[in-house]
């Protein structure tokens, strides 16, 4: 198998790691500092419009680089509500870590409450020029806060999204507490997610096309804390504020 990944800053780097070797990591984020590492992320800000006003979910939230901290080595988004307004924080690794196929790994801490959606997941690079479903998404873990001791793991692409995406729903019972490990392996033929080490979830597509598998080019993170929207609301409750989600690290290791 094949695994790349392009870094860029001032120049483009692209590392292949040839068939035959032992798994290299070639991705690792452990936030360390006290700062973003800006060669590595960009923020989302706003509420998505014009074009997708509250971020195509009808979300709540503004997102704002002001709710987001690196701190004791962890990523921390906090969400609250000030005024009439709920702000939260978004970032994404789009045209900086970009990688095709690997062991993703991420360790985090999710924020809780009825309206919170705290999420990591993927998009297909080509997504500003195929658009959406066609660019694929890969969901690693979401959480929403009107599902106690549950998460999801689903996968978006042209034949099945949205309501009618590939996705699994899994009870773990106090996934509310302490640091949870989610991991996902991602191959040219099949995706699996695991929790904690065990799996959860093997998708194996109806068919190889890009109406079915559209999963076989680089993605790219994002990491963010919605509120309310179709899927992590619609109620909110607003006397859980402030929440914080937080990730301790990601890393991402070559398929052997």
């Amino acid at each position: 198998m094949k695994a790349t990944i392009k870094i860029i800053s001032f120049a483009i780097s692209i590392f292949l790691v040839p068939p035959g070797l032992h798994a290299q990591v070639i991705f690792e984020e452990n936030f360390d500092g006290n700062e973003l590492n800006m060669k590595h992320w960009s923020y989302e800000e706003g509420d998505g419009c014009p074009n997708l006003c509250g971020w195509g979910n009808n979300e709540r939230q503004i997102y704002n680089r002001e709710y987001l901290e690196v701190k004791n080595g962890k990523l921390i988004i906090t969400a609250v509500k000030e005024g009439d307004k709920y702000f939260s924080g978004k970032i994404n690794s789009k045209d900086k870590v970009e990688f095709q196929y690997g062991v993703i790994e991420v360790r985090a801490k999710v924020a809780t409450g009825q309206g919170i959606w705290p999420a990591f997941w993927m998009l297909g690079h080509d997504i500003a020029e195929v658009g959406w479903p066609a660019s694929g998404e890969i969901d690693i873990m979401e959480y929403v806060g009107r599902e106690p001791n549950t998460v999801y793991t689903t996968l978006h692409y042209p034949a099945h999204h949205g309501e009618n995406a590939s996705s699994k729903k899994t009870k773990i019972e106090n996934i509310e507490e302490g640091y949870h490990t989610f991991k996902t392996i991602w191959t040219a033929d099949n995706i699996e997610f695991f929790v904690d080490g065990e799996s959860v979830y093997n998708f194996v597509p109806e068919e190889y096309d890009e109406e079915h598998y559209p999963f076989r080019k680089p993605f790219y993170f994002l990491i963010n804390m919605a509120v309310g929207g179709n899927f992590g609301g619609p109620e909110v409750d607003d006397s859980i504020f402030p929440q914080k989600y937080y990730v301790d690290y990601i890393k991402v290791t070559s398929l052997e």
